[in-house]
């Protein structure tokens, strides 16, 4: 500990024992690997000793699986208020040669390199979608003649968000990405139809659960190509089986959008009772671009035939 004249002090501490942290107001805090420390360091002991002083923390560390300073992290990534995200490879590292880089991830076993050398949070226990820092490349484009596009909407309800994703129809890269939430209904029919419009969409698949059934009368009523979409267990299933492939084996480009990288991570799938899956975001989390996208995806891959139940 370094005590200033002024009274104030800087001090470096283990948090092996998060009880050891307890005690004074805190200005500023810095968490370094904090992956690897307990949670109950941050949850217990370091956040209420900011309270006082509204005080503010940085979270630094390697990740370490989907724990709590991956959730800490998503918060950032969702634009959660008062939180930011940032994630650096190593060789964003000016310090480290490029070919020290090569030479680890030659040596080294692949879940391992992603962690330690591309920041990624791997974790393989339910995690869907592989190889998404791969195909997450991509920046939005605009329109091109003579191209054709399809769209897939995922329909917000309550608190959830609407998201639209454009693919190009022909090399089946993601071109366009809108979400929102929270706006009066003739606001969310005429965003839809200016993405429709803005890139001639060939078709645009829309999800009609809940209230996507008026949103597609609607949109048909002012002569948009509508493909009407279900969504229930088995065919939520389906699609995702097919987006899980597509990633998997390199026939997917998505754009490097923080939200959708985030959803895609965090995605997750579980073992019914009857040997299916069920696939949904972590308690408290969004999969709307998750959908939206394997919607599109679908309606991109099925050579003009989109397959749903009415």
């Amino acid at each position: 500990m370094v005590t200033l004249p002024n009274g104030g002090f800087v001090a470096v501490r283990s948090a092996d024992n998060p009880d050891s942290l307890r005690g004074e107001g805190l200005d500023f805090v810095v968490m370094d690997e904090c992956a690897f420390m307990q949670k109950e360091a941050w949850t217990e002991a370091i956040r209420p000793a900011l309270s006082d002083r509204q005080g503010k923390a940085l979270f630094i560390s390697t990740p370490k699986g989907r724990n709590w300073f991956w959730e800490n992290y998503m918060r950032g990534v969702n634009g959660e208020e008062g939180w930011q995200s940032w994630t650096f490879p190593t060789s964003s590292n000016p310090y480290i040669e490029p070919a020290e880089i090569e030479a680890a991830k030659r040596d080294l076993p692949e879940m391992i390199f992603r962690q330690e050398y591309l920041a990624e949070f791997i974790d393989d226990a339910g995690g869907v979608f592989r190889r998404v820092q791969e195909a997450a490349v991509l920046e939005p484009r605009e329109y091109e003649e003579g191209k054709q596009y399809i769209a897939g909407v995922d329909v917000a309800a309550s608190v959830d968000f609407t998201v639209v994703t454009v693919l190009d129809a022909e090399t089946k890269e993601m071109v366009y990405l809108d979400r929102f939430n929270r706006v009066d209904y003739p606001v969310l029919i005429d965003r839809l139809e200016a993405v429709y419009n803005r890139y001639h969409l060939t078709s645009m698949v829309v999800e009609s659960n809940s209230i996507g059934r008026p949103v597609i009368d609607e949109l048909v009523a002012r002569g948009l190509n509508i493909v009407p979409f279900t969504t229930t267990s088995a065919t939520k299933q389906a699609i995702i089986q097919n987006l899980q492939a597509a990633f998997e084996n390199g026939q997917i480009l998505v754009l490097n959008d923080q939200i959708l990288v985030g959803e895609l991570l965090s995605f997750e799938s579980k073992r019914n009772a009857s040997g299916g899956f069920s696939y949904s975001a972590p308690d408290g989390m969004h999969d709307d671009c998750v959908l939206s996208l394997a919607i599109a995806w679908h309606g991109a891959t099925s050579a003009g035939v989109i397959l749903w139940m009415d």
